[in-house]
């Protein structure tokens, strides 16, 4: 009887606040990408070999699947104290939601396997685990963060295409480039713009 009149108080309690709410809205925002095509998606041929190597694009360490679970924790983070951040964050995951999906189709087309596992040197498959992800404290460090992660999926893009011989492969990862070329653009502005205003107060 005691438990029901506490719960009843409760809930009149409830009655009388406010719920919590973000109001940092997500609605129209689109893949933070460059306005360019993206060539067909297609491959010369089957081939094992490359198929690895996208695979470790896909979901290794640095890898898509790390960008977009990193840049969505950080808006989820951020959302409620910094929203021009958080949207902006939110359509860099967008655009590496996109990525994600052509690697996933040249891996099929090459005849390999989309799973959540990549090749190690030794022929180990690791599975991907949010270990890969660096997720410091603080707005400043979060961009910094993905300034450089952005960069290593760059290099690692360019060591894989040194070892594609595909045109059609070698394109896609091409114009990936341009996008992520084009992340740390955005990243760079908000991290300056952050300096500028606390340089400011």
């Amino acid at each position: 009887m005691m438990a029901q009149r506490r719960c009843l108080e409760g809930l009149s309690m409830e009655k009388d606040t406010m719920p919590l709410t973000n109001h940092c809205s997500m609605a129209g925002i689109r893949p933070a990408m460059l306005d360019l095509p993206y060539p067909p998606m297609q491959v010369r041929c089957r081939n094992q070999e490359y198929a690895e190597l996208l695979a470790c694009d896909y979901c290794g360490s640095v890898s898509e699947l790390s960008a977009i679970t990193q840049y969505i924790n950080n808006e989820n983070r951020l959302c409620l104290e910094n929203c021009s951040i958080a949207r902006t964050l939110l359509g860099i995951a967008m655009a590496e939601m996109m990525h994600l999906q052509k690697l996933g189709e040249l891996i099929q087309l090459l005849g390999g396997e989309v799973s959540f596992s990549a090749g190690q040197p030794g022929g180990k498959r690791q599975m991907w685990t949010p270990a890969c992800l660096d997720l410091p404290q603080g707005t400043e460090k979060m961009l910094c963060a993905n300034i450089e992660a952005e960069k290593a999926a760059i290099a690692q893009y360019k060591a894989h295409m040194q070892r594609i011989g595909d045109p059609c492969v070698n394109g896609v990862l091409r114009r990936i480039i341009r996008d992520e070329e084009y992340h740390i653009m955005l990243l760079q502005i908000m991290l300056q713009d952050m300096q500028v205003m606390q340089q400011n107060m």
